[in-house]
């Protein structure tokens, strides 16, 4: 047994002794009910809580001594027929202190006791925070909306927003969004931007200033000044809709909001994912592979620079690897550092078989600090399947500084509405959120493209 916790256990059986022989001796110390609520003192518990047991617990035996000792007194006092007035005083006095650290061993008990409830982080929530979590679960079980705050009653606003929706909790919310990023390499790789409107405007540099030299005493005129373009992002909304059996929120076992928030955040993973890698952009995000793409010797601004594969559909029959280099060194130097290769599983098992020049050593390694993408050419792997498959001109590899290149934008709080009457028997829990992305600098993303 822990050496903390077999002193802890002696010591609160040794406090239940005492106070069961004062009880005996016709000096309760406690009233029979408080001595009741120290039996809720768990035997084992940990940190804050534990340390708190021992100081009270040492003070209790600290005052028990000297009640004893000056019980002792008084008991002696009055067989010998002596005056006890001021003893009597002082044993009250001392009798006082022991109920009170009995009253506060009661709520040490309480406190051990008491759930300790976490958010999505793993951080301890208040009690407001807890009676909401309380609020927002019977809400979800029960329609029942008395406890939840305004904010969460707060309807979506916007002419397409729906009536009557309720904000899902923070820690709901976060969860939603790591699930988004489990599924979609490219929205985890980006940069994520929380808005509270539905758009998001930037100024880009697509170009800097020029400098010459100029001789003593010359003027060589104007240069060529920096260049600047306006970027807009539009949180655009989604919804996702699981249904569940009446019956299963019945059943107080599962746990529905941690349910809920996979269901809803699958769904969404999903559509991003899609989204981020070959969306549109109308009515969404826009993919990396949906902007005008260019031979990269020809790249300009707005546009996404691409190196051939040197096969129709395919890489190279001969020395495939070298277009996976001269993909790599189309991204200038400054953005290599923290770059990755993005690609689709199956685009990944051909990689994985190529070897270098020689023939000696394969290109790609694995490396369990990169998870099971590896490394290729020293640059993690991040396996997305929502890349496109090889094929004909398919753009299926991308490689790229994706936090400096692509931009993910979330419009803060995902709305709930919860629908109990459209289907006998099941309850539909309508999560809407909104959410874009596109590329904000062009130059930070490379692409691959199979052809010959």
């Amino acid at each position: 047994m822990n050496p903390i916790r077999k002193n802890l256990t002696w010591a609160f059986l040794a406090v239940i002794a005492v106070l069961a022989v004062a009880a005996v001796l016709g000096h309760p110390i406690v009233p029979p009910e408080a001595l009741a609520g120290v039996g809720m003192v768990p035997v084992a518990m940990s940190g804050e809580v534990a340390l708190e047991l021992k100081q009270a617990l040492d003070k209790q035996a600290e005052a028990w001594g000297a009640f004893t000792k000056k019980n002792d007194e008084l008991l002696a006092a009055k067989a010998e027929g002596k005056a006890v007035g001021e003893l009597q005083v002082t044993v009250d006095k001392i009798n006082g202190e022991l109920t009170k650290l009995n009253a506060d061993l009661v709520e040490i008990a309480k406190k051990a006791n008491r759930p300790v409830v976490k958010d999505a982080k793993g951080q301890e929530l208040t009690e407001d925070q807890v009676a909401h979590k309380q609020a927002f679960g019977r809400f979800l079980r029960k329609g029942d909306d008395d406890g939840l705050t305004e904010l969460q009653k707060k309807a979506m606003n916007g002419a397409s927003g729906p009536d009557g929706g309720y904000i899902v909790l923070p820690e709901m919310d976060t969860e939603i969004i790591r699930v988004v990023g489990v599924v979609s390499a490219i929205g985890r790789l980006a940069r994520n931007v929380n808005i509270s409107t539905d758009t998001y405007k930037k100024v880009a540099k697509k170009s800097g200033m020029s400098a010459r030299r100029v001789g003593p005493g010359a003027n060589g005129g104007e240069t060529v000044p920096p260049q600047y373009v306006d970027l807009e992002f539009t949180a655009h909304e989604a919804e996702a809709e699981p249904w569940v059996f009446n019956s299963t929120l019945e059943d107080a076992i599962v746990d529905l909001e941690a349910d809920l928030a996979m269901e809803a955040g699958t769904a969404f993973a999903e559509l991003a994912g899609v989204e981020f890698a070959i969306g549109s952009g109308v009515g969404g995000a826009r993919g990396i592979t949906a902007y005008d793409t260019v031979a990269n010797a020809q790249y300009k601004w707005g546009t996404i620079g691409f190196i051939k594969s040197g096969g129709d559909g395919v890489f190279a029959a001969t020395t495939p690897g070298d277009a996976i280099i001269d993909l790599q060194h189309a991204l200038k130097s400054q953005y290599r550092p923290g770059a990755a290769f993005v690609m689709g599983d199956s685009t990944l098992a051909k990689v994985r078989q190529m070897k270098d020049g020689s023939g000696n050593f394969y290109l790609w390694q694995p490396d369990p600090m990169a998870g099971f993408g590896g490394r290729l050419l020293g640059s993690p792997v991040e396996i997305d399947d929502n890349m496109p498959t090889m094929a004909s001109n398919s753009l299926s590899m991308a490689y790229g500084n994706f936090q400096q290149g692509y931009i993910v934008v979330n419009r803060s709080g995902t709305v709930l509405i919860r629908d109990n009457i459209t289907a006998k028997g099941k309850t539909k829990f309508n999560f809407r959120r909104r959410f874009g992305g596109g590329v904000q600098n062009f130059e930070a993303i490379k692409l691959m493209k199979f052809a010959a």
